[in-house]
């Protein structure tokens, strides 16, 4: 069997994919060069000799403090020793402090020497996932403002609504909409109108600061901030700054009834979400308090 493994480590080594063979335990019988390399280059503790090392182990202790590779890496090992799958992938991250890097790890059963192991390639997908991650940020971009567009606001919402109701948190909703922007686009034409556009979409970004914040065009002239673990209180001091930081920019709109300036009405509402209600109310919710907004002569904040 060492002739095998001897003769089977001439092949590996010549792979560039990082490599490990483990028997049915979990133990690691055989690691390849690469993946010797890619372990000396990375701080990792073992050093050249990983033999006594067990792969699952490893996995399970990882699994333990709550990582999800751990966890599902063990699993599907696990699986393709038991014969429930013949073969197993998983895509993950693995990021260094200077790049990021995805790779994704493959494990297949083979024999030798009347012997059960398995072999597990970690292939370095990084440039395919920063192009497919390139697509993606396209994707949820709205191309003239530069924020998130509608797609990609109904994707968040739903996202961190079930956050929240996760650990009881509030959340907030801004929709925002410029006060008889037609008339502007009439008045001084379309360029001058994206233009407008443009610089409200910039200003917002201002608003939001955490991964629980996004700011989007929701369509025409209308935009909309979400504010996750965020309650009413909190977020009326923000958006009655965002109010006068429009206001702020002095941009014409000579023939609007009432203000020859651009100007906004705002609808905002917050809640917690339960079982008993749902992200679609909570933007109709919204939508009523900046119809309200409207109504009641626009330039303010309904709540």
């Amino acid at each position: 069997m060492e002739d095998s493994f001897e003769f089977l480590s001439l092949v590996l080594d010549s792979i560039t994919e990082h490599i490990v063979v483990i028997d049915s335990t979990g133990d690691i019988k055989y690691v390849n060069r690469s993946w010797s390399n890619f372990g000396n280059n990375n701080d990792c503790s073992v050093g050249d000799d990983w033999h006594g090392v067990n792969y699952l182990e490893v996995c399970d202790k990882a699994a333990a403090i709550g990582d999800d590779f751990g966890a599902n890496a063990g699993e599907g090992i696990r699986s393709v020793i038991e014969q429930r799958s013949s073969v197993f992938y998983l895509e993950y991250p693995c990021h260094s402090p200077n790049e990021a890097r995805w790779f994704m790890m493959r494990i297949s059963p083979f024999r030798l020497s009347e012997s059960n192991y398995f072999v597990i390639t970690h292939q370095n997908i990084t440039e395919r996932k920063l192009a497919e991650e390139k697509v993606l940020k396209l994707s949820r971009i709205d191309e003239l403002t530069g924020i998130a567009n509608r797609r990609h606001f109904n994707e968040f919402i739903e996202s961190e609504w079930e956050r929240c109701h996760r650990h009881n948190m509030p959340i907030c909703l801004a929709m925002i909409d410029l006060d008889h922007f037609k008339l502007l686009n009439d008045s001084y034409g379309h360029q001058v109108g994206d233009q407008c556009l443009k610089t409200i979409g910039e200003i917002l970004q201002n608003y939001v600061h955490r991964p629980s914040d996004i700011c989007a065009r929701y369509g025409g002239e209308e935009f909309a901030i979400v504010y996750g673990d965020t309650n009413l209180e909190q977020a009326k001091g923000l958006v009655n700054e965002l109010l006068e930081h429009i206001r702020s920019l002095n941009i014409r709109n000579e023939n609007a009834p009432g203000n020859p300036m651009l100007t906004a009405s705002i609808g905002l509402y917050s809640t917690h979400p339960s079982h008993d209600n749902n992200v679609s109310e909570f933007i109709r919710s919204t939508d009523d308090l900046l119809y309200l907004a409207k109504k009641n002569g626009r330039n303010q904040i309904s709540f």
